[in-house]
């Protein structure tokens, strides 16, 4: 027998309906275990982002003042640069700290109205070439003091502490993700069980008219798909309309995620993931559920 579109759907719609509860509860399972998964990835996009500045062995940021001079601006340049113990310095002018700026409060229109590129501070980012720390605050230090220097901000402590509470936060959010994941599994699994006792006669019925195996099996697969799929769509939705107050709480409370930010086309990579798990999840324990208790 060929098998035909309207026919699984059918099939699947009817199954689903015969185990309403038990159906919603696995679809929900899933949402909120693959809700915990994404606000996992977010928090580690959103420190990555809060940290960037900071990649590439940059232990300092040199913020000059708005109206430094020029003479002021070149002494610092020659300083930094003319250091053996600087490995590299990268200039950041006011354009590229406007575009910062605005990824930093692109919720907060006030923020942005008010402030225009002229008003932002250019600096100077530096990667060191020693590691000793008391050494590179030496050299921020000496740094602070120099005309037309309105701030040295230095990354040791700061971005360790990020990436210390970032660690301890997903961690515990994929040790309960992987619970709620085994929950879920366990909950489709037995929801195609039910599904295939209560609709055994008709099984033999079709095995003795010469239903061939996957005539038979699929719909019960593309149940336990779609239960993975819908609660990835809700897990997914949950993570697009919380990622702007959630971004906020982390802010007002984690100091040390100042800059803590997660761009549109991350929340759609995290959105893919979620999706591609959770349809992952339903097809694999259908499958095995099928495979046991169905006989055929």
């Amino acid at each position: 027998m060929a098998l035909k579109l309207d026919y699984v759907s059918r099939e699947t719609l009817i199954n689903l309906k015969r185990n309403v509860l038990l159906t919603t509860a696995s679809m929900v399972t899933v949402a909120v275990s693959l809700s915990m998964v994404g606000v996992a990835f977010l928090l580690r996009y959103g420190v990555d982002n809060a940290t960037q500045r900071w990649k590439n062995g940059i232990e300092f940021e040199v913020f000059m003042n708005p109206n430094a001079s020029p003479e002021q601006k070149a002494r610092i340049d020659r300083e930094l640069t003319q250091n053996p113990d600087i490995e590299k310095v990268r200039f950041v002018g006011r354009v590229e700290q406007y575009k910062l700026f605005r990824d930093y409060f692109h919720d907060q229109p006030s923020y942005l109205e008010n402030v225009r590129p002229d008003d932002l501070p250019e600096s100077y980012r530096v990667a060191p070439r020693v590691k000793d720390a008391a050494v590179i605050r030496s050299m921020a230090d000496r740094v602070q003091k120099e005309p037309g220097v309105k701030q040295v901000e230095f990354a040791g402590d700061q971005v360790d502490r990020a990436l210390r509470t970032s660690r301890g936060m997903q961690l515990a959010m994929f040790v309960i993700a992987i619970v709620l994941f085994l929950a879920s599994a366990l909950l489709i699994f037995n929801t195609i069980r039910m599904a295939i006792f209560a609709r055994r006669r008709e099984i033999e019925v079709m095995k003795l008219v010469g239903a061939t195996n996957w005539f038979i099996r699929v719909p019960f697969m593309f149940e336990g798909l779609v239960q993975g799929v819908v609660g990835a769509l809700g897990a997914f939705a949950t993570i697009y309309f919380l990622q702007g107050p959630l971004t906020h709480w982390i802010k007002d409370t984690f100091q040390q995620f100042d800059g803590f930010i997660v761009h549109p086309g991350e929340v759609a990579a995290v959105g893919f993931i979620v999706v591609l798990v959770g349809s992952a999840i339903g097809a694999a324990s259908a499958g095995v559920a099928v495979t046991r208790f169905l006989d055929v």
